[in-house]
């Protein structure tokens, strides 16, 4: 009797965790105190190179530019980021400056949360802690993954990996749209190469139906075989 009264008051809990889970983006709509919703204009810097890293971020909507400037003045395009993603995690490390500058290539909405809020509720709500965790070891994958194709990939491949990331390949339906304002100037800062030859490769995987115009630049599945097998 008390084992299945012990059964009634498991599944009764469990009941509970599905009716009312704890959703992350229920808390990363919310505004608060140690957290914001900021909206920014299209080219708009959201922080610049050597300003001080107190928070972290989450992309709503809209999309930013991540670039870093070295001693001389060259700009390098490192990072294209949507939806769903985060930046600024540094400052959880113990990174005091940015590192780099983050701008808005679209009309973007972005929550700003406080470092000392963002440290405790990844200590208290774990379905946050869960998201985060997994999205830094999926970005520290990309990057070593970047790095491999820079040492080891033409330019084609390059270009073609790039396009289906900003498309968020395998993330949504096809074919997506990727993210608007990408001139063939960032691509071409993007993957280490001239604007003409991103030209070059843009209308061969065009005429090859890899990518359409369509109201925007549209990448199809059929992308993927310039990288899988060149």
């Amino acid at each position: 009797m008390r084992a299945r009264a012990n059964s009634t008051k498991t599944k009764s809990k469990s009941k509970a965790k599905e009716i009312y889970p704890f959703h992350a983006q229920d808390f990363l709509d919310s505004a608060g105190v140690s957290r914001k919703i900021v909206q920014y204009r299209r080219s708009q810097k959201i922080y610049s190179q050597g300003d001080p890293a107190s928070c972290v971020m989450y992309i709503q909507n809209g999309g930013v530019k991540l670039t870093v400037v070295n001693e001389v003045g060259k700009e390098a395009v490192v990072g294209i980021l949507g939806p769903g993603d985060f930046f600024g995690e540094g400052c959880l490390a113990g990174q005091r400056i940015c590192m780099g500058t983050a701008t808005a290539i679209t009309p973007t909405s972005i929550l700003v949360i406080e470092k000392n809020e963002m440290m405790r509720v990844l200590h208290t709500e774990h379905a946050l802690s869960d998201l985060f965790m997994s999205y830094i070891l999926s970005r520290n994958i990309r990057i070593e993954e970047d790095l491999i194709d820079q040492l080891f990939n033409s330019s084609e491949r390059r270009l073609a990996r790039a396009l289906l990331l900003l498309a968020r390949y395998g993330k949504e339906s096809q074919p997506q749209k990727m993210l608007p304002r990408v001139s063939q100037e960032m691509l071409a800062e993007m993957i280490g190469t001239t604007r003409s030859r991103v030209n070059f490769f843009m209308n061969k995987f065009r005429k090859l139906g890899f990518i359409s115009y369509n109201g925007g630049l549209e990448v199809h599945n059929s992308l993927l075989s310039v990288v899988l097998h060149e």
